[in-house]
């Protein structure tokens, strides 16, 4: 599979007077061309920084982008002018976002939003640009299409407001949709049309995807392979099929064991205690400690690498650092 996007040690600070977060902190992956990929973890795990570091939306009063590579296609993003960043931001790469309301301007129709976007990046006349929207908007099956250009945002549902969304992501063909938990806001039934939406649109276009959730079953739906977040870092990696059969590292295996069972009567769902804790730069421990169940003393004195298990998978874990030690030793 050919490698359309590679991110490599990514680091995000966010700075609030003397205080440094580091809201993604070395952070690095691949994406294949026509893949999706699930980024999951609970709120605060840095999935949303990740994406937002990638085409470089970020404010930039607090926030720093302070080491790293975004390769796309084998330029570095982080290295191009504002303009060049411009043209690949909506053209390339294209982000559908958590809120469609908050994300869609109220006083402008659906119409003339979509055409914004496609007059921005490609040469045509208004005419050419309306018909095009008016396709887009068939293409994501909204119902009468030639009078929802006229319609406002307020006068769509959120199911409707998110297929916009996903029009105007399509705008010019992008090769990258980052999907920003764009079912979070939806109820079930409009959760899985939107899902479906995004399949469908995957295969007829070849298309890869970056999807952010913190629901584990999305991810079991939708993605080719997935990293699980936690406190800034990647704590594991691999295909979902191998994640989901055998989950290694004990934060993941906890927020399997949250999801509800079909199979089993349970008076309460299991979950995992504490929170997610506030970190502040440089981290000297592993970042799951305080809430893990296998912790020991090495967890607490320092940070456990991201250790290749082999077929595609890593974990970051001090208990399989001990396993390669004992295999290397024998």
């Amino acid at each position: 599979m050919e490698t359309i996007l590679e991110v490599q040690n990514l680091q995000t600070y966010y700075r609030t007077g003397k205080q440094v977060v580091p809201a993604v902190d070395g952070v690095s992956f691949t994406l294949g061309k026509g893949e999706v990929l699930g980024i999951v973890g609970e709120s605060g795990s840095g999935k949303s920084t990740v994406v937002r570091s990638i085409i470089r939306l970020l404010d930039k009063s607090t926030t720093r982008i302070e080491n790293g590579r975004v390769l796309f296609r084998g330029k570095d993003l982080l290295k191009l002018s504002g303009r060049e960043m411009r043209s690949i931001r909506g053209g390339s790469i294209s982000m559908v976002f958590q809120n469609p309301l908050s994300s869609l301007n109220p006083v402008y129709t659906i119409g003339n939003q979509i055409q914004e976007a496609i007059l921005t990046h490609e040469s045509m006349s208004r005419a050419e640009a309306r018909d095009k929207a008016l396709h887009l908007l068939e293409q994501v099956n909204i119902p009468s299409p030639e009078l929802r250009l006229h319609d406002y945002p307020h006068q769509l549902s959120g199911g409707m407001q998110q297929r916009v969304l996903i029009a105007m992501a399509l705008a010019c063909k992008p090769d990258i949709i980052l999907a920003d938990e764009p079912t979070t806001a939806l109820d079930v039934t409009i959760q899985s049309q939107i899902l479906e939406l995004l399949s469908k649109i995957r295969d007829e276009l070849d298309m890869s995807i970056i999807l952010i959730t913190h629901n584990m079953g999305v991810i079991a739906e939708m993605c080719d392979r997935m990293l699980v977040m936690y406190g800034g870092v990647a704590v594991e990696e691999g295909k979902c099929t191998d994640v989901f059969a055998n989950p290694l590292h004990p934060y993941t295996r906890g927020l399997l064991a949250s999801i509800p069972s079909l199979e089993e009567e349970k008076e309460e769902l299991y979950a995992i205690p504490g929170q997610v804790p506030h970190f502040q730069a440089p981290v000297s421990s592993c970042r799951f400690c305080s809430r893990c169940d296998h912790v020991f003393a090495r967890c607490r004195e320092e940070e456990p690498p991201f250790i290749p298990i082999g077929d595609g998978r890593f974990v970051r874990c001090w208990l399989y650092a001990q396993e390669k030690d004992t295999d290397h030793g024998q």
